[in-house]
């Protein structure tokens, strides 16, 4: 059966498109991800080893949203450009990695964690090939930090605060920003992991974390900001989809 989409639907579909194609044309690529070679190759292969669960849950999930919630594949689709944008967007921090906004954490909070494996990915894989932006060998960590670890904190940082009866866009806020920070806890283990020094990993650990959260904090702050702001416009402009995946309803009732 041909799929016929809504001039409103066609709209959303060229913006999804769009965003992440302009980002790889106009965002410099000199800050990065974990870059290409930087860990050693049986972490990096490690690594990647641990997320296919987490990709195979991801396309499973995905392929729920598609057959369930029609309207929501183009939000979906919104969410990965919103990543590309907000996860190209770095200030250079630790040797070897740098600061940035993830924005995996309002897909999570929306679609819940399992689909922004797979978006996650994608984005990392565009990242690295078109922006020198992390690495291919690397891959495997840069998604598992960015794209499990940091959405499965969000969304259940979200549902817990929810759960609390905290404000919806308090709680999106908050969500997004602990998902963020934790995004780099999970790199900060990776590199300390990977490169111990001759102090041991505890205090490479110590020395990461401290060096990130100078910038991190702040950013992790203003992805919350940024994110809760979203929501809101996504209420006014895109009810119908934020109703056919239940978001709407749930915080009704929530409320």
């Amino acid at each position: 059966m041909k799929t016929k989409f809504t001039s409103g639907e066609r709209r959303m579909l060229s913006l999804a498109c769009a965003v992440p194609v302009l980002a790889a044309l106009i965002v410099p690529a000199g800050a990065m991800h974990i870059m290409e070679g930087y860990l050693p190759p049986l972490h990096a292969i490690g690594w990647g080893v641990v997320c296919l669960p987490f990709l195979a849950w991801s396309v499973i999930a995905i392929r729920r949203v598609a057959a369930e919630h029609r309207k929501a594949i183009l939000l979906l689709a919104m969410m990965g450009a919103y990543a590309f944008v907000l996860s190209a967007l770095k200030l250079p921090s630790v040797s070897g990695s740098s600061s940035h906004p993830t924005g995996t954490g309002l897909g999570a909070v929306l679609f819940g964690a399992p689909p922004m494996a797979v978006l996650g990915i994608i984005v990392l894989l565009f990242q690295a090939l078109l922006l020198a932006h992390g690495g291919l060998t690397t891959l495997g960590a840069n998604t598992f930090s960015m794209a499990i670890a940091g959405p499965f904190v969000s969304a259940g940082v979200y549902a817990l605060l929810r759960k609390w009866k905290v404000n919806r866009l308090v709680a999106v806020g908050v969500a997004c920003a602990l998902g963020d920070l934790f995004t780099y806890v999970v790199t900060s283990v990776q590199l300390a992991w990977g490169h111990p020094g001759e102090a041991g990993f505890a205090a490479s650990l110590v020395e990461f974390l401290g060096v990130f959260a100078v910038t991190q904090i702040p950013l992790a702050i203003v992805e919350g900001i940024l994110s809760a702001i979203v929501v809101m416009l996504l209420t006014a402009y895109a009810k119908p989809e934020l109703r056919e995946i239940g978001f709407i309803d749930k915080e009704a009732k929530a409320a």
